[in-house]
């Protein structure tokens, strides 16, 4: 035991000894000190040489012999002679080859969606130099809306498939816009003279129906019958399963005030005017011309716009269906096709039906 550890201390000792030699073999190549924090011993005579200041310029007097004149390094140095910089780092891993591996994963993952973007342009392609290719038909999907091969599960998925749908936070938005023509009038007699100026201006509004997704714990309550999912078959052999789901949502509800409603920026030349023939004369003009500026014009564009989506069919019809649209997709392919694909299912058939219709 003391033998080993006698070896320990000797080979500690040798360690040390050689740190420090080549510390005083890079102090003594730039003029510096040594390890030990002494001036670099060359062949027994100590080099007392000075460091360069801040104000000797290399080549010139006062500047050491020894120290490196074309360095161009003006950091402060550390004992032995170096800056304390480390040089630049050694790559591994070649650029090119990190992207690669990124671009194959990147195409393992989505290569479903990749195949058939490549498909459609293919067939784009052959159609425009006229030839007629049966090409192979490649659903799109993409990689959360797949099964995993050989899922089987005994899960009751109702609950989890319903839980999903009580985690929704936003309304489904239904957008559209509308054209429409609108007349400002002013009015300001002055005195016997009569004073008044209509402009007819061209509008571009846009409108939203929301429906809520998820109007609550009490919404979904069983006896309801709001939701329910109908498991018409197993997974089974590596085969999966198939459930239908049918659920009930309140209605659209369309805007429910102005604010809802925003219109496009009003062109500043109307479609048509009309004034009276003291218009400007008389102090006509001075009276009128500020009850036609642009947050005045934008404000009765925005009433009338309100006005029209939530009275006017050829308005509402589009809306409704945009919303009901997008509240179907939203929760299929967002909540209900990942859950009972993660299970091992395919969802046949997704009925949304409204509260309150016939």
């Amino acid at each position: 035991m003391r033998l080993l550890l006698l070896l320990l201390s000797m080979l500690t000792v040798n360690r040390s000894r050689q740190r420090e030699l080549a510390w005083d073999q890079v102090g003594d190549r730039y003029g510096g000190v040594g390890a030990s924090g002494r001036p670099a011993d060359r062949g027994g005579v100590v080099d007392r040489e000075p460091w360069p200041g801040p104000d000797d310029v290399p080549g010139q007097p006062g500047w050491p012999p020894h120290w490196p004149a074309d360095t161009g390094d003006t950091a402060p140095r550390q004992p032995g002679g170096g800056t304390g910089r480390r040089g630049p780092r050694r790559r591994w891993i070649p650029r090119w080859l990190k992207w690669g591996a990124v671009a194959v994963a990147a195409g393992l993952i989505f290569r479903r969606a990749m195949a058939y973007a490549v498909l459609v342009g293919l067939s784009a392609a052959l159609h425009v130099v006229g030839v007629n290719v049966h090409l192979p038909h490649i659903k799109f999907g993409w990689p959360w809306q797949s099964i995993t091969s050989g899922t089987v599960t005994n899960t009751d998925l109702g609950p989890w498939v319903l839980q999903r749908i009580e985690g929704i936070s936003r309304p489904a938005l239904g957008r559209a816009s509308f054209t429409f023509v609108f007349t400002h009038k002013v009015s300001k007699s002055i005195g016997p003279w009569p004073c008044w100026y209509s402009s007819t201006f061209y509008a571009l509004g846009y409108a939203s129906a929301t429906v809520d997704l998820n109007p609550g714990p009490a919404w979904w309550v069983p006896a309801s019958g709001h939701y329910r999912l109908q498991v018409l078959s197993h997974p089974l052999d590596g085969q999966p399963g198939h459930v239908a789901v049918t659920m009930v949502l309140p209605p659209p509800q369309l805007p429910q005030s102005a604010h809802d409603v925003t219109i496009d920026n009003i062109p500043s030349r109307p479609i048509a005017t009309q004034h009276s023939w003291t218009y400007p004369g008389f102090g006509c003009g001075v009276l009128i011309r500020p009850q036609f500026s642009e947050s005045v014009l934008y404000a009765q564009a925005q009433q009338i716009a309100f006005y029209r989506s939530t009275h006017v069919q050829q308005i509402t019809r589009p809306l409704i269906s945009a919303a009901e649209n997008q509240a179907t997709l939203t929760i299929r392919d967002n909540f209900i096709q990942p859950t009972v694909n993660a299970f091992g299912y395919l969802l046949d058939r997704f009925t949304i039906r409204w509260a309150g219709a016939p």
